[in-house]
């Protein structure tokens, strides 16, 4: 299997998902096989940066390379030290940076997979005509999502309000950051009643990777249906995507 480098920390719960689904889902492929026990599971070295440095050096979504510069160079580091390590390609185990990673991944050889490129995909697969984007408020104050939802013939959201988007940052913060609490699952829940539309058209991409803590029912699976939603879980999708490169079913 190829080696995965995987960025994380930011933040560390949805870390120790990447982690856990990389192993469990590599052991049933192999188990399937028939592959003695133990079971293989990838090479990986993991590079956990702070979320606290991290989440000081963003910027605005449209602000210029020079104010994300400090943010931009954290993420290039870590791919350049996993790089150094041997990997044969990355993740960056969060959303967030990927509204960054053609400016991340300058003057990086090493090839990384995009979660945005296999959230996007995962959500055409379910056949929905629109998507509801949740995330930090980066995620969705930029335009990334939309046009890769746009270009698979899904029509995404229009940009929430600010006090729309704030208040669900304020709820990752309070009540997702270190791992989804009962009171993060209603208040995500009762954010896509009144933001989702028509739940039968509609698809929710829980693009935080903290997110899809909310459902731990429903963790191994890149889409699911929970009260009365279908969502896209972005961490899995990811997963799913990394173990295919490791084991070659997928080119680099």
């Amino acid at each position: 299997m190829k080696k995965i480098g995987i960025v994380g920390g930011v933040g560390w719960p949805s870390t120790l998902d990447y982690y856990r689904l990389l192993c469990t889902a590599a052991n049933a492929h192999f188990e399937a096989l028939g592959t003695s026990l133990p079971h293989p599971t990838p090479p990986m070295t993991i590079e956990s940066l702070v979320m606290h440095e991290t989440r000081g050096y963003r910027a605005r979504p449209g602000d210029g390379d020079a104010a994300w510069a400090r943010y931009d160079g954290a993420f290039r580091d870590a791919l350049l030290r996993l790089e150094a390590a041997g990997c044969d390609f990355a993740v960056i185990a969060n959303n967030t940076s990927h509204t960054r990673l053609q400016a991340i991944t300058r003057g990086v050889r090493l090839p990384v997979v995009s979660i945005l490129d296999e959230a996007a995909e995962a959500a055409r697969l379910t056949g929905a005509r629109k998507a509801l984007v949740l995330g930090t408020e980066v995620t969705m104050r930029a335009a990334d999502y939309a046009v890769l939802l746009r270009a698979r013939g899904i029509e995404p959201n229009e940009r929430l309000p600010d006090a729309s988007i704030e208040e669900l940052q304020a709820l990752i913060d309070r009540e997702v950051h270190a791992g989804c609490t009962p009171a993060g699952r209603a208040g995500l829940l009762d954010f896509c009643a009144r933001h989702a539309g028509d739940r039968d058209s509609t698809v929710v991409l829980l693009a935080c990777t903290e997110l899809p803590l909310a459902f731990p029912d429903h963790g191994d699976a890149a889409t699911f249906e929970a009260e009365g939603f279908r969502f896209v879980n972005t961490t899995a999708a990811h997963v799913r995507a990394a173990l295919q490169t490791s084991l070659g079913q997928r080119p680099l």
